[in-house]
């Protein structure tokens, strides 16, 4: 689902596009907006705080099947959460799990790798590197 929820909305529009023939699904909650609230902890292990509110959509479908899907996508893109529900739906058919894997999870997850490692290479460039000498006298 992290997938799903990360990808650009056009390469999930292009996927829907892709699958030739479209499932009939039902929208059980329609995609709305909403606020959630970030938090994180002082050194990753420390006390909790409130760092922020995030916009989220959200959405919910069911397919002719009787399979559920459900969405959470960061920021206000009701069609994004929309087609990642049903992909989530989608996936859960044993039939059509391995050729979704393959043809938009597995390329999808690529591309975020990718974009990962690249922030990380040009973030890596500025790191600075503190060390502390100890002096013998003490």
């Amino acid at each position: 689902m992290s997938v799903l929820a990360r990808a650009a909305s056009r390469d999930l529009e292009a996927a829907w596009v892709a699958l030739g023939t479209r499932p009939v699904y039902r929208v059980v909650r329609t995609p709305e907006l909403g606020m959630v609230m970030l938090r994180g902890r002082a050194g990753g292990s420390g006390p909790r705080f409130n760092l922020g509110e995030m916009t989220v959509t959200r959405c919910s479908v069911e397919l002719e099947s009787g399979a559920m899907g459900h969405a959470y996508v960061a920021g206000r893109d009701l069609r994004h959460a929309e087609l990642a529900a049903v992909f989530d739906a989608l996936l859960q058919d044993g039939r059509l799990r391995d050729t979704l894997e393959r043809s938009v999870i597995a390329p999808f997850e690529e591309a975020q790798r990718e974009s990962r490692y690249l922030a990380a290479s040009r973030s890596a460039a500025t790191k600075v590197e503190f060390f502390t000498l100890v002096r013998g006298e003490d």
